[in-house]
């Protein structure tokens, strides 16, 4: 069981436009869990939100008096750095802390669960994201393209969704269903070079035309053997083109 505040850390918040009523709790669809929220969900323990400080008493009550005896005692030592820091946290204050603030619970008995092997902490402890195989049997993450390799390709794969996870030593693993993939990072297709059109000089052809063509503009614009005049006489309803 894990009792902390609502912050975006453990809970994804409801994005609500100002002028919309908010949907009531009971009424909301379920939202994407945190990675947070996730690793807890698979490690089996529940979350529980606190609606006010109050409602988690012990763990403010330690943060105040680590606001005030911590900051006092890091000051009467003339802390500066992050080393004298840590070393009189080790040193100094939390003996202190064991010696006068701890007490004994009624009941000796450790009630934390034993890590079976159900468990595995380099995948839970993770950030965990869910991508799509491509027909090619790729993925891709962070600008990055992946290939599965040949011998990991089952039914169902391409187009399917995957879980890939970034784990903390940096290594990444894929799993579809419940197997884990042999992946191997490749490098992204170049991308087709954009070719500007090649203007010609104002009153200058880029390039000569050929013989064919310049023997199919002549026919074109070649000069008519009737006369202007003598073609606006012919009459269109006889059956001939030749005037009498």
């Amino acid at each position: 069981m894990a009792n902390t505040d609502k912050a975006s850390l453990f809970l994804t918040a409801p994005k609500v436009a100002r002028d919309q009523s908010q949907i009531p709790r009971d009424e909301r669809a379920p939202l994407p869990p945190t990675q947070i929220g996730r690793a807890l969900r698979e490690l089996d323990i529940v979350w529980i939100g606190a609606h006010s400080p109050q409602a988690k008493g012990r763990v403010e009550r330690s943060f105040g008096t680590a606001q005030d005896r911590l900051v006092k005692g890091l000051r009467v030592a003339g802390v500066k750095t992050v080393e004298q820091a840590n070393r009189y946290l080790e040193e100094h204050y939390l003996p202190w802390w064991n010696q006068h603030l701890t007490v004994a619970p009624a009941n000796p008995t450790d009630a934390h669960r034993l890590l079976n092997a159900e468990y595995d902490l380099a995948a839970t402890l993770s950030r965990v994201e869910t991508r799509q195989v491509a027909n090619d049997y790729t993925i891709r993450l962070d600008g990055e393209i992946y290939q599965i390799d040949r011998t990991q390709i089952r039914p169902g794969l391409r187009g399917g969704n995957v879980r890939v996870e970034s784990r903390l030593d940096g290594s990444l693993a894929v799993r579809f269903a419940d197997r884990y993939l042999l992946v191997k990072q490749c490098l992204a297709p170049p991308k087709a070079p954009i070719m500007k059109p090649v203007h010609a000089p104002r009153g200058k052809s880029s390039s000569k035309p050929s013989a064919a063509s310049r023997a199919a503009m002549n026919d074109l614009f070649r000069k008519s053997v009737m006369p202007t005049w003598a073609a606006g006489q012919i009459d269109r309803t006889r059956t001939r083109d030749r005037l009498d």
